[in-house]
Order: structure tokens, then C-alpha cells, then sequence
């Protein structure tokens, strides 16, 4: 049976790869956003901004879990 150490390695390098899916996934929603609006669907591209707030939050949160993983 893996040790509590190594489960707490795997867990946070699965969650490492979430957290960097996270960043390319916002990176693209923020391109997209700077399209449409450009093209005049400016309310489209505030529902899009707010999508990222979310994004930022969760992932300084994900980040935390991550770092606090690793310290054991």
C-alpha cells in the first residue's frame, strides 16, 4: 500500500496538470473575449471576463492545496 507521502506526490502532481489545463483553458477564453469583443458583443464578452475571475479564484485556491500537499 503507498504511503500517505506518495499518495499526497500523486494527488498533487494530478492537480498540478488540472492547474496548467486551468491556465491554458483561461488563455484561450481570454483570447476569444478580446475577439468578441472587438467584433461588438460586448455583454458576451463581460459573461466571458467573469469566467475568468472564476478561473483565477480556483486556481490560487488549487495552487494552495497543491503547495500544501507537497509540504508533507
Amino acid at each position: 500500500m503507498p504511503s500517505n507521502a506518495d499518495s499526497n506526490i500523486t494527488t498533487a502532481d494530478a492537480l498540478t496538470l488540472l492547474l496548467h489545463n486551468q491556465h491554458a483553458l483561461g488563455a484561450a477564453i481570454e483570447e476569444i473575449t478580446h475577439w468578441i469583443s472587438g467584433a461588438g458583443a460586448d455583454d458576451v464578452a463581460d459573461n466571458a471576463i467573469v469566467a475568468l475571475a472564476t478561473l483565477d479564484t480556483n486556481a490560487a485556491a488549487i495552487t494552495d492545496a497543491i503547495m500544501r500537499l507537497r509540504k508533507v
